[in-house]
């Protein structure tokens, strides 16, 4: 045997030997498990014909507390859309005080574009959403029941918040003015207010006209997103400030340094503290 080959298996021994000593400090693989924000439910709809999956988040303490609280319903509520970041402004705000501990419902899409939208004579639009009209079913849906179902699931207060962006801003318009009592408050971001040719806004002031007083809160937020966008907000905000009076009490908020894609967070972040300024 050489003497380098001796040497080698020497050092080998020793290291060997160092890492079977006593205070030799274990190794352990950190246990891995999953992040829950919240919980899944499935609702079937017999109005819709459709099972419809609802993600829920329930404020912390929700299980030993005896106190109801409201409800925010978000539109565009899909696991991997609005539901997460909108739990999670509500979750961040109530830790501060700014919000009241609320639970957020979360809708997830089947077909947004289908229940979103209501009947149009827009060619272009039917070529772009060619399953467009189902919006009055699923208004029906929400009233006769969703509402119902989470309150006999969960411990409500009955003050109901609802958030929609873009198309789920325009069904947010449509059931103000078609099914108002559904919602107490109102957050409307980025409206898709040209749908039909802007119906809805024409709409808007022979309805504020009549429904001027409704007792409801209604915050509108653009960005810089366009003329067409543009112009259905401009027409909706001179509806209401030409026929809103109390108790319908409304804010307009243009975020100029948000585009469509960017606004959502701060547009509901501002209308969370706008409507909890009093609180």
């Amino acid at each position: 045997m050489t003497a380098l080959l001796r040497i080698a298996i020497v050092m080998t021994t020793l290291v060997l030997l160092a890492g079977c000593g006593p205070g030799r400090e274990e190794r352990t693989v950190d246990p891995i498990a999953p992040f829950i924000l919240g919980e899944v439910r499935t609702l079937h709809s017999g109005i819709l014909e459709q099972d419809r999956v609802l993600n829920v988040y329930l404020p912390d303490g929700y299980a030993t507390d005896s106190v109801p609280v409201p409800v925010i319903y978000v539109l565009d509520g899909s696991a991997n859309e609005d539901f997460p970041h909108i739990a999670g402004l509500v979750q961040f705000m109530n830790m501060y005080d700014l919000v009241p501990k609320s639970i957020v419902v979360g809708i997830a899409n089947t077909d947004r574009q289908h229940d979103f939208t209501d009947a149009t004579s827009n060619d272009s639009d039917k070529v772009w959403v060619p399953t467009y009209g189902g919006s009055p079913a699923f208004i029906d849906f929400l009233g006769t029941e969703l509402e119902p179902f989470v309150e006999a699931h969960y411990r409500t207060s009955g003050h109901r918040v609802i958030i929609g962006q873009s198309l789920g801003g325009l069904l947010a318009v449509q059931v103000l003015m078609e099914r108002p009592e559904l919602f107490d408050d109102y957050i409307i971001v980025s409206p898709s207010l040209w749908w039909n040719d802007g119906a809805l806004c024409r709409k808007a002031d022979a309805y504020f006209a009549e429904h001027g007083a409704l007792d409801k809160r209604v915050f509108i937020a653009l960005g810089e997103e366009g003329p067409e966008m543009q112009a259905g907000v401009d027409r909706l905000v001179q509806a209401l400030a030409e026929r809103a009076e109390d108790p319908l009490h409304w804010w307009y908020v243009p975020f100029k340094d948000e585009s469509h894609a960017t606004i959502l967070h701060r547009a509901v972040y501002r209308a969370f503290e706008q409507l909890n300024a009093d609180k």
